[in-house]
């Protein structure tokens, strides 16, 4: 996998807080889906995010948490839906991109197990970020894009 240093942007996300089974994010993205519908935010330009404060692989699923949200360009107001207001600030990070389902992500599992550790680089100290590049009902499984943001410390 090729694996990049960039500077991710600041960038204002209209979240929502997904915390329980990774089995139950679906409910959590249709959410979030009904609201961005309602508020006619559909364009590509409103990226679509997760921030994976857990390995759901790993965690019990009482105790994981994830941030499904999309990029907006101005803060939200209280809603019925949950969805709220975060920020991921500017942050240095190693990036490379998935293709493929985003249940089994190899990205990050190649990130965290093999290029960290050879990389001379320290983990920072913000969940990883991934973007998920296409999304939506017709994209197949072997088709998914997902770009993997592993945060760094600044040297």
């Amino acid at each position: 996998m090729d694996v990049e240093i960039v500077l991710f942007p600041m960038t204002q996300l209209a979240v929502i807080e997904h915390y329980g089974s990774p089995e139950l994010e679906h409910e959590s993205v249709n959410k979030l889906i009904k609201w961005r519908q309602e508020n006619q935010l559909l364009d590509n330009k409103y990226r679509n995010y997760g921030i994976h404060y857990t390995n759901p692989k790993t965690t019990p699923p009482k105790q994981h948490h994830v941030d499904l949200g999309i990029a907006i360009d101005e803060p939200i107001t209280t809603n019925i839906y949950g969805v709220i207001n975060k920020t991921i600030p500017q942050l240095r990070c190693a990036k490379t991109r998935d293709i493929g389902s985003r249940y089994h992500n190899q990205a990050i599992i190649y990130l965290l197990k093999q290029w960290l550790p050879n990389s001379g680089e320290k983990l920072g100290d913000f969940p990883p970020i991934f973007h998920y590049v296409n999304v939506g009902p017709t994209i197949k499984l072997e088709q998914m894009i997902t770009d993997v943001y592993l945060p760094l410390l600044d040297h």
